[in-house]
């Protein structure tokens, strides 16, 4: 590699101090970028209101000493700022804001944001020179603003799909309109697109299915990952004597929900009460009130610990902790594309999963990974099997255990190796 030190301007909405997964794909990449000879600025987001707040990660960022610009838009986040740290409206609430917000913001809410970001980067284009502009989204209108930029700098864009833009999962469109200028937004941003990365393979299928003019090779695979630096640093806490553990990390938002494993393990109570005390779920993140309703009407609030929500460095820790860890995605429009990135977490982590969830890029990921168990989303016969099965492993000491190759496969550091080749492809001479 060359001896220069190459520039990247980064734009992401989701930073440190915000948290959650996507936050730490980005910032992940930002850190290991550092050990390649590689310089970032990032552009995001002034204090907003949120309801994921992570200072660990934060305190990570400061230690590395990145140029980062802070700028504020007029988006909701934004403007209610001072408002700090929130809680997850319930889902019905949360479901209805989104819908409203659809039906008004094309591609979505963060488009103040996005033209701030953008007279942003176009100040410090015409300052400085840049290899790369690398664009993290979701939010996608900061890929339409940004990617504008490049025939007048003639610095190539690197977009990043954590998820689908059109058409996705978690879109509404009120009006055939709607649909309609969602599609021709994305067409003109991936236009102006050197290259595409997305986590998986169903997104990319996704694409060039409905923009024929992108190649095989115009698309690139870097899925999630996990740092394994963050597990160094993880100390486990203390496990319940025995007791198996199963773990959830994350949110219940959009296309996730306990309430089939929670009837499984209710069944599983009556017709087994010796092994139900055998066990514990437990919630690491918010676990919503709408759940916690259902937890104390099935009357299994022994056998459930809700942890509430901690920053990342103190979820892995917990993680470290469970003997079985539990994720779910429920049937959704081209749900088949959504790769959680707390698969990966727990992927680094070698403990078994049980995976709830349908045909798609989350279950071939957990086909792969190997010590998994999977069964249907909302089957909870199916699941409560499962739950026996897992029992008599764990009783009898024969829990699978993933194989090491698979593990470092998705280290940040060695995805950010690929990021990397597909940034020095795109420099121009």
């Amino acid at each position: 590699m060359n001896d220069r030190k190459f520039k990247a301007l980064i734009i992401a909405y989701y930073f440190p101090p915000l948290g959650l997964s996507g936050v730490q794909r980005t910032f992940k990449f930002v850190k290991y970028l550092l050990k390649y000879n590689w310089e970032p600025t990032v552009i995001t987001t002034d204090k907003i209101a949120y309801y994921a707040y992570d200072y660990s990660l934060l305190e990570e960022l400061n230690s590395l000493n990145i140029k980062v610009i802070r700028v504020s838009g007029k988006e909701p986040n934004s403007i209610l700022s001072n408002l700090g740290n929130l809680k997850p409206p319930r889902e019905v609430f949360r479901k209805i804001f989104d819908i409203i917000s659809q039906t008004i913001f094309i591609p979505d809410n963060k488009i103040s944001w996005s033209n701030s970001a953008a007279i942003k980067a176009e100040e410090i284009l015409t300052n400085e020179n840049f290899d790369a502009i690398f664009i993290s989204c979701p939010p996608f209108s900061a890929f339409e603003k940004i990617s504008k930029l490049r025939t007048k700098f003639d610095v190539p864009i690197i977009i990043d799909y954590r998820d689908l833009w059109y058409n996705s999962y978690f879109s509404f469109y009120i009006t055939p309109l709607h649909k309609i200028l969602n599609k021709r937004k994305e067409y003109l941003s991936l236009k102006n697109a050197d290259a595409v990365i997305v986590t998986n393979r169903k997104i990319k299928e996704f694409l060039i299915k409905n923009y024929p003019f992108l190649t095989f090779d115009d698309i690139n695979i870097i899925p999630h990952g996990f740092d394994p630096e963050d597990f160094q640093l993880a100390k486990p806490f203390p496990k319940p004597k025995n007791k198996l553990v199963i773990m959830f990390s994350g949110i219940f938002i959009g296309y996730g929900t306990p309430k089939y494993l929670l009837k499984a393990f209710k069944e599983l109570s009556v017709e087994r009460p010796d092994i139900a005390q055998n066990i514990e779920l437990h919630f690491v993140g918010y676990l919503r009130k709408e759940n916690v309703k259902l937890i104390k009407k099935l009357k299994l609030e022994e056998f459930v610990v809700d942890h509430g929500y901690v920053d990342h460095l103190t979820s892995v820790r917990k993680i470290m902790l469970a003997d079985v860890l539990w994720l779910m995605i429920d049937y959704k429009k081209n749900i088949d594309a959504i790769l959680p990135g707390k698969i990966y977490e727990y992927v680094g982590s070698g403990k078994p999963i049980l995976g709830c969830i349908p045909e798609g890029a989350a279950k071939q990921a957990l086909q792969e990974y190997g010590a998994s168990f999977i069964c249907k989303p909302d089957d909870v016969s199916e699941i409560k099997e499962n739950l026996y099965r897992i029992y008599d492993l764990y009783k009898n000491n024969q829990l699978p255990k993933p194989s090491e190759e698979i593990i470092r496969k998705y280290q940040r550091d060695v995805l950010t190796e690929t990021l990397i080749k597909i940034f020095q492809s795109k420099i121009k001479v």
